[in-house]
């Protein structure tokens, strides 16, 4: 039996597909699809290939990986649309981050469904936006009309520009991380939208339910909780003390997407503390996730559950 070759699998995949003209992951390994490379993504940055490795690999793979990445230079594929191709080490403490061709643009501005978005790139693991999360950022904008926002875990504010993009009324984004926030504050500028139907609260949410209550009722709340921050989160510990508070920040016929990241917690999980926590709210549907995240097992990917107030 022929060994399957990890790399010329890869390379393949790249070079048979549309280069998009937004921001969009065009190999996910992580997914378990792929033998071989489940530790590694690729990114389309509009010009920048981001290659990012979540382990360690054997060096002569890694020599491999290089060369079929420059050789896409002259792709049909790529050919003059490659501005740098960069190779992210996420498994090291600091994510190094490799150029392995032409000159990296630390700070690009990107675009996602007509929205621009501020990247920072070799600061730290992620880069400011979570690519998987693209429909439920759709999903945030078509339901935003009129509406009240209040956006948990906010980091750069993604769902927030969408809700504005969609008309809403206000939006309310919470993190503890100020420089995240500040981001988002440059995000929403990037798409001239009025600040003064925006806040940012750079605060622990634990701490900060009366600042979150002051400027609600709320008619769509988005929780989007990292799986364990330090000191701070603990996802099966702690995304109940969020849930038994929504009753008391919902307008009736309000609408909750809870977002659950790990691969080790089910959408099960979400539903039943839920149903335990804030039984008026009803389990509508899990929005698909997009299909570049095509995963070996649904439940081990992003689950974005709808929940109705009734």
């Amino acid at each position: 039996m022929t060994a399957i070759n990890p790399v010329s699998t890869l390379l393949n995949h790249l070079q048979t597909q549309a280069v998009p003209n937004e921001l969009r992951r065009l190999f996910h390994g992580r997914g378990r699809c792929y033998e071989g490379l489940e530790q590694i993504t690729v990114d389309w940055l509009q010009g920048q290939l981001l290659v990012s490795l979540f382990k360690e690999h054997d060096v002569d793979l890694i020599a491999s990986l290089k060369l079929a990445l420059l050789s896409l230079v002259e792709t049909k594929a790529f050919n003059g649309k490659l501005s740098a191709i960069l190779l992210q080490h996420r498994y090291l403490p600091d994510s190094d981050l490799e150029v392995l061709y032409g000159e990296l643009t630390a700070m690009p501005i990107v675009e996602e469904n007509g929205l621009k978005y501020g990247l920072k790139l070799g600061v730290k693991q992620n880069m400011g936006l979570f690519l998987d999360m693209r429909l439920g950022r759709e999903f945030v904008k078509a339901q935003s009309a009129g509406a009240r926002v209040l956006n948990l875990f906010s980091y750069t504010c993604g769902f927030s520009v969408a809700a504005i993009a969609g008309g809403a009324a206000h939006v309310v984004n919470l993190d503890m991380a100020k420089a995240a926030l500040k981001q988002g504050r440059v995000n929403h500028q990037l798409n001239e939208h009025d600040l003064s139907k925006v806040s940012f609260l750079g605060h622990d949410l634990f701490k900060s339910w009366g600042k979150v209550r002051k400027y609600g009722p709320y008619d769509l709340i988005v929780i989007d909780p990292p799986s364990f921050q330090k000191g701070s989160f603990a996802l099966t510990k702690d995304y109940q003390r969020i849930l038994r508070k929504l009753p008391e920040l919902l307008t009736p016929n309000a609408q909750v997407l809870a977002c659950v990241n790990s691969p080790d917690v089910s959408s099960q999980f979400l539903i039943d503390e839920m149903t335990r926590e804030a039984p008026t709210l009803t389990f509508v549907e899990r929005l698909q996730n997009p299909p570049e995240f095509k995963d070996i097992d649904e439940q081990s990917s992003l689950k974005c559950l709808r929940f109705k107030a009734s």
